[in-house]
């Protein structure tokens, strides 16, 4: 079977300038991510995302998790998390994303989204965790939601809609000039659960 079987061209930036973010679509027939995505909800050790907002403490209802190679810190939104050890689905997804991308990941961020309801505010994800100007493999299962994109200077919007079991890459210096954000829609009441394979600066 052809792994990019949907014909999406995967070699095409989607940002005008400032960065790279490839888009592969889908990269496993229904049923493999059908079961992904049960497996994930299942198995991941999800919890309820704190955030420290002009000094108050506000507990989301988007679930969040974080898995490494090690016990890394990560730490956004004034909150620091610990990894916990790959699950075999998360080392599975992992490997599959570094085979296709050409990438080498050590961490994963990932997020569960109730319904359409629950979405991400516009932010760049350039901690000083992050190794600098590192790829950011996105891979998505569940509801699809539309992705957007927005330089920080000219306020210039890219958009796209993730699809279930799809990959999105976004590398070079993406996080230095963009935002990007996932827009909440009351239109879509499924879940979405989204893993973001990252590196992490190990030293």
């Amino acid at each position: 079977m052809d792994l990019f079987s949907n014909e999406v061209d995967h070699s095409h930036n989607w940002l005008p300038k400032d960065g790279t973010v490839n888009y592969y679509g889908t990269i496993m027939d229904l049923d493999e991510a059908n079961a992904y995505y049960q497996q994930l909800m299942e198995t991941i050790a999800w919890e309820n995302d704190v955030a420290l907002i002009f000094g108050k403490r506000i507990v989301t209802k988007r679930k969040v998790a974080w898995y490494g190679d090690q016990p890394f810190d990560y730490t956004y939104s004034n909150n620091t998390k610990k990894a916990l050890p790959w699950t075999k689905e998360l080392l599975e997804l992992k490997k599959l994303s570094e085979r296709i991308t050409g990438e080498t990941f050590n961490s994963c961020l990932l997020n569960l989204y109730h319904s359409g309801e629950e979405g991400m505010a516009w932010h760049s994800d350039a901690e000083k965790e992050l190794k600098k100007n590192g790829a950011i493999a996105s891979m998505s299962f569940g509801a699809e939601r539309k992705f957007a994109f927005k330089h920080k200077q000219t306020q210039e919007k890219v958009g796209l809609v993730l699809e279930h079991g799809s990959l999105l890459v976004m590398k070079g210096t993406t996080q230095t000039h963009w935002l990007h954000r996932l827009p909440p829609t009351k239109m879509i009441k499924a879940p979405r659960v989204n893993l973001t394979f990252r590196a992490i600066n190990s030293h």
